[in-house]
């Protein structure tokens, strides 16, 4: 039958997982890091997953589909619940990378299936010593910052400080998971952050300008694991090859338990 349903640009979504999250009756999952529409069958479309799509990435369309089955959607949301699994069809499970590894039930009894940078879990330390909370010397880190304010958003394109800097673009969860980030990464840089999953719209073109109009040494790029990171990664890319210069630049991927997991 034709009916109204979902359709999601691929190029468009970020992997955030918000659409799957609000999908009620299961028909969204996230499959290598994109939204995927699993079932037509579970799609009642109505669209409770468009108005939380930070990038517009889901519309609606018309097209061949299966009926809505509600019938369906009932026994597989009954089955979810008494399995504890979150996914009766194995086949429709989330693949999304990093996705229930580490705490995989997201309340009672039901498995997390959205973005991993969502994703509830609990990192275990090692216990340490009172005094370990300090640096060797006994004495307070000092913060290594040097210029005001620091969200892209908010950052002047011509302020005085890009002049001969050495740029570092952070996503903001990296500095909270990265013990040592001051000494190792803010140090002798200027220091622009962003949440692509948070912030509306895109950082290319600000980043372009920044690049382009300052004498810009170097850029570093740091982010976490989670796939909706990556936004951040392809805008500063981006941003490099659009504004026509050539500077070395370096990207470093964070864990969520706080350890440099690549380098790029």
């Amino acid at each position: 039958m034709i009916r109204q349903i979902i359709h999601i640009d691929e190029e468009r979504c970020n992997g955030c997982g918000l659409c799957a999250d609000a999908c009620q009756e299961g028909a969204i999952g996230i499959v290598d890091g994109k939204a995927k529409l699993l079932r037509d069958d579970y799609c009642d479309g109505l669209g409770n997953c468009l108005p939380v799509c930070p990038t517009n990435a889901i519309s609606f369309i018309k097209r061949e589909a299966a009926a809505f089955d509600e019938a369906a959607v009932e026994a597989n949301m009954k089955a979810n619940t008494e399995n504890g699994t979150g996914a009766a069809d194995t086949k429709s499970a989330s693949s999304c990378a990093g996705a229930g590894t580490a705490e995989p039930k997201y309340g009672i009894g039901k498995l997390f299936t959205g973005c991993p940078g969502s994703m509830a879990k609990k990192i275990l330390k090692a216990p340490q010593k009172e005094e370990r909370t300090y640096t060797q010397s006994n004495t307070p880190a000092e913060s290594e910052l040097r210029q005001w304010p620091v969200q892209i958003k908010l950052v002047p394109v011509n302020a005085s400080y890009f002049d001969g800097a050495h740029l570092l673009i952070a996503a903001d969860c990296t500095a909270y998971a990265y013990a040592n980030f001051h000494q190792e990464f803010i140090r002798n840089r200027i220091t622009l952050i962003g949440c692509p999953k948070l912030d509306e719209g895109d950082y290319s073109e600000k980043l372009t300008e920044i690049i382009r109009q300052n004498d810009i040494k170097s850029v570093s790029i740091v982010r976490m694991e989670v796939p909706c990171c990556g936004g951040l990664a392809r805008a500063a890319e981006t941003a490099l090859k659009n504004s026509g210069k050539f500077i070395p630049w370096q990207v470093k991927i964070i864990s969520t338990d706080g350890h440099i997991v690549d380098n790029m």
